[in-house]
């Protein structure tokens, strides 16, 4: 594949380049598109992100349709079947800016106005479409293959909500059709597991106008959370953490020594009690800090390692919320471990180690992100470089791969992000550890050393789940609702037959009860393909038992696997023990 370069050159294209240059391409492509379909748009940006590309552009009043989505892919293959070259050029700076303002290009002006004033400032021309870009590009639009646009929707220019809202439209490409009808297919699968679907159908969770941002868990969606929060609890007792629960509020002043007042404060509630400032916690760190500052501690006493499932509020701008995963209102299964100096390599193994069990506990697969000091920081250069060597070494030690993530850290240190990959191959970023070395010296926190002497202790921010919503979302996509026994928020439902005799159905229902299984009688007069259907394609319900007859006479009951599709005779009491050991091992 050639490529064209801004400075002219015409080259063959790097592998690893190919999908960006084909994405960006296709960027400028439905510019053009959009452009001649609505002379008065105006563009801002237009990159190629992971999956395809998306353009935000200022329309005025205009309401883009589904219809009109369908019209621009349309215009786009037209610029395509056209076949036009790509052609570089390279103004100096002020004629650059009078070429975009002749073009009535202000958002192009203002972006030059935000480059460095020795910044090259190079466009690339397809027919009678020009768009200021570094490039490289594709050098004819004919070499664009495969795409499709998916979707409309708001973004603030600059990202700034103090600016105007512009439409971006995204779209997808590819290198070839086949890769593309791939991708679409992917989609489909997505959107059939998409989880506020599910979770709607089998009765998880609920959304209102009344609540935007803030879920409501149902009894069912309950079950679920309640055996996270079990799994949870089992697996940290184990590793010698204890929990505790802070205030959900607390005053201005513990906010501003934290650091998130001056950080964080945009994405904080606030209120006032007793004519004071106080603030809903976005996090749980200040609370645990204040539990280890409780007391006196010894250098026998560390590491201290304090849980908490906290739930912590954060303002999301309501365009931004997306079910479970984007929300104002989470449990954050929070850790926060004080330790020694000498103790920074071992306790995060550690942590790597518990956050490991907890994924592979759910099949999940992952890699690894080292995220260093962003621009927006607290602390010295020199702890700052202990922190980023503390984690290296860690992740040395234990042979992990990961990515440098440069200035991606958080406000107080740096952090290891943990990437999960689902049953259809997306990530998502939810376990973390976090090494601080700034709030204890903000809150002046100490213990005493072997020599009676007072010193510093370092701190490690750590979660699992990340967020235990969103991670319920993140599960209901990858199992598809069909979740594993021992966390299936209904474990079974005793299904009956039409006009058969209910008091074994009964027995059956009770002693699955007696016996903490999670489970449903079904008792309806209705035919038992129907009931069958329900309860494996709405309830999702791992094991049905059958109850006909033939299951009264032999007092037996007939078993459904879902995960199989096979139903299987035995007794109540080798199911009940099949069942228990299933759960009580978490298979």
């Amino acid at each position: 594949m050639k490529i064209i370069y801004k400075d002219g050159t015409v080259a063959e294209c790097p592998q690893e380049l190919e999908l960006e240059v084909i994405r960006h391409s296709a960027a400028h492509i439905m510019a053009q598109a959009i452009s001649r379909l609505y002379p008065h748009a105006d563009f801002g940006y237009g990159p190629a992100t992971e999956k395809g590309f998306y353009y935000d552009v200022d329309l005025g009043d205009t309401k883009l349709t589904d219809e009109d989505l369908v019209k621009i892919e349309n215009e786009m293959r037209k610029i395509v079947k056209e076949n036009l070259p790509i052609k570089p050029y390279i103004l100096p700076r002020e004629e650059a800016i009078k070429h975009m303002e002749e073009r009535n290009a202000k958002y192009k002006v203002e972006h030059i106005g935000d480059l460095a004033e020795d910044a090259e400032i190079s466009f690339f021309k397809q027919g009678d479409y020009v768009d200021m870009c570094i490039g490289p590009h594709l050098c004819y639009t004919k070499a664009l293959k495969a795409f499709k646009i998916t979707q409309q929707s708001g973004a603030y220019w600059k990202n700034d909500k103090n600016n105007k809202m512009l439409t971006r439209i995204n779209g997808v490409a590819f290198r070839t059709q086949d890769e593309l009808e791939e991708y679409l297919k992917l989609l489909e699968e997505a959107e059939r597991r998409d989880h506020r679907k599910i979770g709607k159908e089998m009765g998880l969770f609920m959304l209102c106008d009344e609540g935007p941002g803030f879920p409501f868990f149902l009894p069912k969606g309950m079950q679920l959370k309640n055996a996270l929060i079990d799994y949870w609890r089992e697996i940290h007792a184990k590793n010698d953490y204890v929990e505790v629960s802070t205030p959900l509020i607390m005053n201005r002043k513990l906010w501003e020594t934290s650091g998130h007042w001056d950080h964080y404060k945009d994405n904080m509630y606030s209120t006032i009690i007793d004519e004071e400032d106080f603030c809903i916690k976005p996090m749980n760190c200040p609370g645990g800090v204040m539990v280890y500052r409780s007391q006196l501690h010894s250098y026998r006493d560390l590491p201290l390692r304090i849980g908490e499932l906290g739930i912590v509020h954060r303002h999301e701008m309501k365009g931004a919320l997306h079910g479970l995963f984007r929300v104002r209102c989470f449990t954050q299964d929070d850790a926060h471990i004080f330790m020694r100096r000498d103790q920074i390599t071992e306790e995060i193994m550690g942590v790597v180690h518990l956050i490991n069990q907890v994924y592979d506990k759910f099949g999940f697969k992952y890699f690894v992100e080292l995220s260093t000091r962003p621009e927006d920081s607290m602390g010295s250069d020199e702890d700052w470089e202990a922190a980023t060597e503390g984690l290296k070494n860690a992740l040395e030690k234990l042979g992990l791969p990961y990515i440098l993530n440069e200035g991606d850290g958080a406000f107080y240190g740096p952090k290891i992000d943990f990437h999960l990959e689902d049953s259809l191959g997306r990530t998502w970023q939810c376990g973390t550890i976090q090494l601080d070395f700034q709030m204890p010296i903000n809150f002046e926190l100490e213990y005493v050393d072997e020599n009676n002497e007072k010193q510093r202790p370092i701190m490690i921010h750590r979660v699992c789940y990340g967020s235990i919503e969103r991670f319920i979302g993140i599960l209901t996509e990858h199992f598809a609702g069909k979740f594993p026994t021992w966390l299936a928020p209904l474990q079974v439902k005793v299904l009956t037959l039409p006009g058969v005799d209910e008091s074994f159905a009964n027995e059956v229902y009770a002693a699955l009860r007696d016996n903490r299984v999670r489970c449903e009688l079904d008792n309806r007069n209705e035919k038992i393909g129907y009931k069958i259907r329900e309860a494996r394609q709405v309830d999702r319900v791992p094991y049905m038992v059958i109850i006909g007859a033939k299951e009264v006479e032999t007092q037996t009951v007939s078993v459904r696997d879902l995960k199989t599709d096979q139903t299987v005779s035995m007794t109540l009491n080798e199911f009940v023990a099949k069942l228990g050991s299933e759960i009580a091992n978490r298979e």
